[in-house]
């Protein structure tokens, strides 16, 4: 994020895309009613009728996969109305008239052909975004869960730098990260092609710096696998050990069945977990770790926030914290990994991470909390990036970007005619290895989850509000139940993907953004059946839910 998530507050405008804060995010939910409170505009574009659309100025309903489309419209509309910022293009940015070019024939007019909005719409909320004081985009997974992903967040980016609305308090442009600390694990390097702090591992002087740090003569110079190139890898050869730290792809990667092929053909599979799971059920190892609660380091939030957290209880039975469990792995191999503490390791991290050099334990105790970069001990973090409109490029300058849209791959047909998109919901979280075994939760909220549903298509196709129905794709096939509404569009269902009966991701398709290889979650062809004989639907939903219980290790009644 460039700028920080308190600063939502103080927004005059919230461009809201692809992103439901009260399901993903209810604290940052929360700032979004404190600015409308204060008085700031809500532009919403999302497929459904989110919380944040019932509570907007303007609902953009954009249609399922059409986002570059709708973003390049934005764009020739704001030159169309003269409403770009002349000045600000012109010393602070390069790559204008390219740019211009692209955008030309992406007319609100011709865009709706694409997405579905109505040209006076896309007016409206480019008039309050341009000219308003301090406009602030926020994006989810709706922007990033496609296969053109990372065209649209540059696009996103580019209307900052088209109306100078970035480089200033509470407004810039932020991606509201989907998971606690999943910001915090690029930031140390979890990542294939750099090295903590976000030094690129083809540079041969970060290289040399890592590899004397470590002691070892050398490191590889050529990034490696994403996590969704594991398949293709375990199918080709090219991998033969998976080892998995808190991470459960058999239920959070598309195409559940390919994962479970995959994992099944690797000559070993480590798990590193605090609850059993399905992609635990593959493993030949299991290492059990400690929770969130039984250990303490550091975090980093979705901008760019460093804070400590500490142990809140002694951990019970034969487990370990992660970064022990590592050291003595390392030690069997034959490296020595000796560190007392996780302030031993943090301090060795941002020895070697300009970025982050300042942000001591100390300097994070004495603030509460220090947003990077922060590179001296005496600098206090950095609330937003670009003060002084100086960017991260060779020349300084902000550069433009846009691109042709191109549809999602795996469009509907006469045998799978729906759109089937994967959301989050607020009562359970991600792939559900913690609140799935908390019964309170559960009592909530349980198997096999819903399927959102237009009333339109329920009808056509006899489904009745809260019965079961079979979801299928090419890929595979589960029971969940119908939640008929709408605030969800003719022709699109929706499902949450932390089911484990209920599972959507063994319906969606495994293909990938060609940049950040992120999945398409938010595309592919479904169809949809209702189910004449609920009894035995039950029945069987109830056998394979406690099926599943008993191979994880649970007493089933």
């Amino acid at each position: 994020m460039t700028n920080s998530i308190p600063e939502i507050e103080d927004a005059t405008c919230l461009f809201i895309f692809g992103y439901n804060g009260a399901d993903s995010h209810p604290l940052v939910a929360r700032r979004i009613l404190k600015a409308k409170e204060k008085g700031a505009k809500i532009i919403v574009v999302d497929p459904r009728k989110t919380e944040a659309a019932r509570i907007a100025d303007l609902w953009l309903p954009i249609k399922n996969g059409s986002n570059m489309a709708a973003v390049n419209s934005f764009a020739n509309l704001i030159l169309t109305k003269g409403w770009e910022n002349k000045e600000y293009i012109e010393k602070y940015t390069e790559g204008f008239e390219d740019y211009r070019k692209m955008v030309a024939k992406y007319t609100p007019e011709y865009a709706q052909q694409i997405t579905g909005i109505e040209p006076k719409l896309v007016e409206q909320a480019m008039e309050i975004y341009a000219k308003s004081d301090r406009s602030f985009i926020l994006y989810g997974m709706g922007v990033t869960q496609y296969n053109q992903a990372v065209d649209v967040v540059k696009g996103l980016g580019s209307l900052c730098l088209l109306t100078g609305q970035i480089a200033k308090p509470s407004s810039g442009i932020g991606p509201v990260r989907g998971q606690n600390n999943v910001q915090g694990a690029c930031d140390m390097g979890a990542l294939p092609n750099v090295f903590p702090g976000y030094q690129a591992v083809t540079d041969p002087a970060n290289r040399k710096k890592f590899a004397e740090a470590w002691g070892v003569e050398s490191l590889p110079e050529k990034p490696g696998y994403t996590l969704t190139d594991v398949p293709h890898c375990a199918e080709e050869g090219k991998l033969k050990a998976f080892y998995i730290i808190g991470e459960d792809p058999v239920q959070s990667d598309p195409d559940a069945a390919g994962v479970r092929k995959a994992l099944d053909e690797l000559e070993l599979v480590i798990v590193q977990d605090i609850f059993m799971n399905k992609t635990a059920l593959h493993a030949d190892v299991i290492l059990p770790a400690t929770s969130w609660g039984e250990h303490g380091g550091v975090f980093s939030g979705a901008d760019r926030r460093f804070q400590r957290f500490r142990k809140a209880v002694e951990a019970k039975g034969d487990v370990k914290d992660d970064w022990v469990i590592i050291c003595e792995l390392a030690e069997r191999f034959g490296y020595e990994m000796n560190y007392k503490n996780t302030e031993e390791i943090w301090s060795e991290m941002i020895s070697l991470c300009p970025s982050f050099a300042g942000a001591t334990y100390e300097r994070i105790e004495q603030l509460g909390s220090i947003q990077w970069p922060c590179r001296t001990v005496e600098d206090t973090g950095t609330p937003y990036l670009f003060k002084g409109n100086v960017f991260q490029t060779p020349s300084k300058k902000g550069n433009f970007f846009a691109a042709e849209w191109r549809p999602p791959v795996e469009r509907p047909d006469a045998e799978y005619p729906l759109v089937l998109s994967t959301v989050r919901e607020v009562g359970h979280y991600s792939a559900r290895t913690m609140t799935g075994n908390c019964w309170g939760l559960a009592k909530l909220a349980d198997e096999p989850g819903y399927l959102q549903i237009n009333p339109a298509d329920a009808d056509k196709l006899g489904i009745i509000d809260e019965e079961l129905v079979r979801v299928t794709t090419r890929r595979g096939s589960v029971i969940t139940r119908a939640l008929v509404t709408d605030r969800v569009g003719a022709g699109v269902v929706y499902m949450t993907y932390q089911w484990w009966i209920g599972a959507c991701n063994e319906l969606t398709i495994h293909v990938v953004d060609p940049i950040s290889k992120t999945p398409e979650y938010k595309y592919c062809a479904v169809k949809v059946e209702a189910i004449t004989d609920q009894k035995q639907a039950e029945e069987e939903l109830i056998a394979a839910y406690n099926d599943l219980k008993r191979k994880m290790g649970a007493v089933v009644s």
